[in-house]
């Protein structure tokens, strides 16, 4: 077999640098093609100026750069920039193995916060560095930004090489112990998160919020949130429920639906039946009944008969009801005319969001004294630490008993005198 030539390549001097040039197949438009490139390798030191030719050390370091070209290491699709490759491989190979919700994240965050900064980038020469330089920019622009909204982008970044390893373009190893996963050569792999505010911590609604939110629910809201409150579906899984997936006891989980886009369950886990309390029964067998007792189709649709849009329900339904003014009664939207300052009603709930129906029905159950292995079952997650981690919660007035039967316990015994302090602190 014919040896290919190693490259010496050319070094000379320009606007103050000692430059390379090569010559590589590349890239481009989908095309392998054969270009000269060009690259710096450092400025020229004021005692190189009248050389006639490069330094030893400049040499070494050229060789060093054309090593891996050399030796066959890199790929020549290794030269696609990271907008070719984000756009014409990663998303095209993810779009049908991810729901629709996380591909559409995955797109807006790139198109807002990382194609202008590391698009041009290709994908062998970005290095952890640039990661860094990348994030912390970003959390410099917008020092609003959370630690979580970093943690994701990160996450993105580090997706886009993994998915360069596993097609083989760049080097690397892949390795799986468990449920984590660790990637050899992902240059984000060692990028640090930047300092960034936390999140406000996450609500999780109590028994006495639900009970009072649906009374002043009309239908089909008032059985959405009652079902979300005491079975903690997700919000997707509640738009993409089923009546024949119901029996009068249990709730089967088949499908979600994401701004009309059906998927399948979340995990695995998902799909496994929840249980439907007695009271829950009585409320969905009402509705189904008020809808004409069908046997098959959306349990929530809309008036063609396609899933209906939770969003709009909660726009027009659940907020209006919950957010009137304490002194006329209106609607936040129709209080502009009002003669006063409008002012929430607290005696209604507030709303904080679908998911904080699932976390109160974690909460809920543990404060029952339900233990964490079956609040996971019930709540369908794959790791009981989600579980314990985001879905139970420790309210305040918890902790104000808590701390209230520590003082009683003191008090029940004599506390010991605190010795005097010592003379050398004193002084």
């Amino acid at each position: 077999m014919r040896r290919a030539r190693e490259q010496s390549g050319y070094i000379y001097p320009r606007g103050g640098w000692w430059v390379l040039r090569w010559r590589e197949t590349v890239v481009e438009n989908g095309q392998l093609k054969r270009r000269q490139l060009a690259k710096q390798i450092e400025p020229i030191r004021p005692e190189h100026m009248r050389l006639q030719r490069p330094p030893r050390e400049i040499e070494d370091k050229a060789k060093a750069m054309l090593q891996p070209l050399n030796s066959h290491a890199y790929k020549p699709e290794s030269t696609q920039t990271l907008v070719e490759f984000v756009e014409n491989i990663y998303f095209p190979s993810i779009e049908n193995r991810s729901r629709r919700s996380t591909f559409v994240g995955y797109r807006r965050r790139w198109e807002s916060q990382l194609k202008a900064r590391c698009g041009h980038y290709r994908l062998r020469d970005f290095r952890t560095v640039d990661g860094q330089q990348i994030l912390d920019e970003i959390a410099r622009k917008d020092p609003t930004l959370l630690k979580s909204t970093l943690h994701h982008l990160k996450s993105l970044l580090s997706g886009f090489f993994t998915e360069a390893i596993r097609l083989g373009i760049l080097d690397g190893e892949v390795t799986l112990s468990g449920t984590r996963k660790t990637v050899f050569g992902n240059p984000m792999r060692g990028v640090m998160i930047p300092k960034a505010p936390e999140g406000e911590d996450t609500h999780a609604h109590s028994l006495e919020e639900e009970l009072r939110m649906l009374l002043y629910l009309p239908q089909p809201a008032y059985t959405i949130v009652a079902l979300a409150a005491f079975s903690g579906l997700r919000r997707s899984e509640l738009a993409g429920q089923l009546w024949e997936n119901y029996d009068g006891s249990e709730m089967k989980v088949t499908r979600s639906v994401w701004e009309g886009h059906l998927n399948p369950t979340k995990t695995k886990s998902s799909k496994a039946p929840v249980p439907i309390i007695p009271v829950l029964a009585r409320i969905l067998d009402t509705y189904r009944e008020q809808c004409g007792c069908p046997k098959s189709g959306p349990i929530f649709k809309s008036e063609v008969g396609t899933p209906l849009n939770l969003n709009n329900v909660l726009n027009r339904v659940i907020l209006p009801a919950l957010n009137k003014c304490e002194v006329c009664g209106k609607e936040r939207l129709d209080h502009a005319a009002a003669d006063h300052k409008y002012k929430r009603d607290t005696s209604r709930p507030a709303w904080h969001g679908w998911h904080a129906f699932r976390r109160g029905l974690g909460t809920n159950l543990a404060e029952m004294g339900v233990d964490d292995l079956t609040i996971q079952r019930i709540l369908r997650h794959a790791n009981v630490a989600t579980t314990r981690q985001h879905y139970i919660k420790v309210r305040d007035l918890k902790v104000e008993a808590a701390m209230k039967l520590l003082e009683t316990a003191l008090c029940a015994q004599c506390a010991p005198t605190p010795a005097p302090l010592a003379q050398s602190v004193v002084n």
